[in-house]
Order: structure tokens, then sequence, then C-alpha cells
């Protein structure tokens, strides 16, 4: 079951706590019994859940969901890629650093990342767009509405550029095989 209790207390607790676009969210939260796949760690599939509620607050907190409800936008998440390197056991406490690290023409770049007593545990990056009943909004639009009209993205690291020349070079639809 989707987490909403805890979505909503994390929202709540970092109501009226603004942050800058290009600034870094930091939460902490816990691995509960219900996180955990059959080898009682952290389920993969949680993980990216989990970081929702990372990208829920920080969303509101950078301006981003003001500006989408006012402009009447969606945000998605258009792809991901996920990087798991140690496991999260139960009860353990993890702390979760999520940031916009630039856009392009079309999506959002989002790095997310868990740590455990200053060690790296799992990384993700979000391509995510904005929509309109028309399709994908610009991201540069909604930076203007978010009140930062001129801003330019910080440029792409080199890896962010290769996942993304990577991925537009994968078939769609996927071979029905």
């Amino acid at each position: 079951m989707y987490p909403l209790v805890r979505l909503v207390k994390e929202t709540l607790k970092f109501r009226g706590r603004p942050l800058a676009l290009l600034d870094t969210h930091v939460s902490h939260h816990m691995c509960w019994p219900w996180d955990l796949d059959p080898w009682m760690e952290l389920n993969n599939g949680r993980t990216l859940t989990l970081y929702d509620l990372g990208r829920v607050p920080f969303s509101v907190r950078i301006g981003m969901t003001a500006a989408l409800r006012r402009q009447g936008w969606g945000m998605t998440v258009a792809g991901s890629s996920v990087r798991y390197r140690r496991r999260i056991r139960m009860m353990q406490r993890i702390e979760m650093r999520t940031r916009v690290i630039g856009w392009d023409a079309r999506f959002f770049y989002i790095e997310q990342s868990i740590w455990r007593e200053g060690e790296a545990l799992n990384n993700v990056l979000i391509r995510s767009a904005v929509t309109d009943a028309k399709g994908i909004v610009a991201p540069e639009r909604l930076v203007a509405a978010m009140g930062h009209e001129g801003t330019e993205s910080p440029a792409l690291a080199a890896w962010v550029q290769a996942w993304i020349a990577a991925d537009a070079q994968r078939p769609w639809p996927p071979a029905r095989g």
C-alpha cells in the first residue's frame, strides 16, 4: 500500500520552510517491517516509493507544487535509473537527499540519494515532465511560473548526459519477445 500517512507527515513537517530551486532537501526516514522484501531488507520497488517521501516535500519547498497548481499543470516521472549499493535493514534510520540537478528542453532531472552514517546506500536519477492537456510543458515555463524567469539550467553532468543519450537509443515500444 502507498505510504500516504508518511507522505502527509513529511509534507507537513517541512511546511513553511522554503528552499531555493537548486538547494538540497534533506529528510530522515525509517525502514519499517512493511517496507521489507522476503530477504528482510528494503524492497527495491519500495525504495522508489520512499523516494516520493523526499521528492514531494522538496517540490512544495521550492515552490514547484504551488506553481503547478496555479497553472493547472501536472508532473510525472518519465524515467529513472537506480543504483543500489548497500542493504537497508528493518528499523534502520536513513537520510535522504533530494535536489534538482538541471533541465533540458523537455524534462527536469532530479537526483536523490539515501545515506546512513555518511555512506551512500543507493541513488536515483529521475527524469520528470511537466504536463498539461496538450502534452509536455517546457521546463523553463515552470521555472518562470515559480518566479525564476530567466534562470538557466546548470550544465548537466556528463553521466546524466550519457544516460539521456543511452535512453534515447532504447527502442520504443519494446519488443514483444
